[in-house]
């Protein structure tokens, strides 16, 4: 049985663009790694991308984080870095216009995985709230985070998304 790396929202938009914090950039060559493991192994990587348009400033999210960012198609929407030249043909890759993935829940229903990790950015935004899916849709699958593989612009509110995803019974490594 197969392993699931899902690498959440690693855009440009939010390692080096609109929204970039240090963080992001310094998990790269770890988040790299972890991609080829998964890779190497013939493993599934699927990847996340936060998807917006022209109307993101009407929306809930817009109105509370008014800085424009991934919109379709620009730059700041593809994915950053190595993570760009490690996307692979037959990857999937869930467009997803709020924090959590809809998308995602029916993605992995119907399927069974030896584990599932999560690794990209923000831990406390988007990683937390697809943790949560991928608890919904496959409750009896080991569910991993890498601490070396996630990050947040602000380490007190990233420390305690990795407390909540203990608490929710995902195993968190290299803290």
């Amino acid at each position: 049985m197969k392993n699931l790396l899902i690498v959440v929202d690693y855009q440009n938009d939010f390692v080096t663009g609109s929204l970039g914090f240090p963080q992001a950039q310094q998990l790269e060559p770890a988040l790299a790694q972890k991609i080829r493991e998964y890779r190497t192994r013939g493993d599934e990587i699927l990847f996340t991308l936060d998807t917006h348009d022209a109307t993101y400033p009407d929306t809930q999210e817009g109105k509370n984080l008014p800085i424009m960012h991934t919109i379709r198609d620009s730059w700041g929407w593809q994915l950053a870095g190595a993570a760009a030249s490690l996307c692979a043909p037959g990857d999937v890759c869930l467009e997803k216009p709020c924090f959590g993935a809809a998308g995602l829940f029916d993605y992995l229903r119907n399927r069974q995985y030896a584990s599932v990790e999560l690794a990209g950015v923000v831990s406390y935004l988007c990683v937390l709230s697809n943790v949560v899916i991928v608890k919904t849709a496959l409750p009896e699958t080991p569910v991993i985070i890498d601490a070396r593989c996630v990050a947040g612009p602000d380490n007190t509110l990233h420390e305690k998304a990795l407390d909540v995803m203990q608490g929710l019974q995902v195993q968190v490594k290299n803290r």
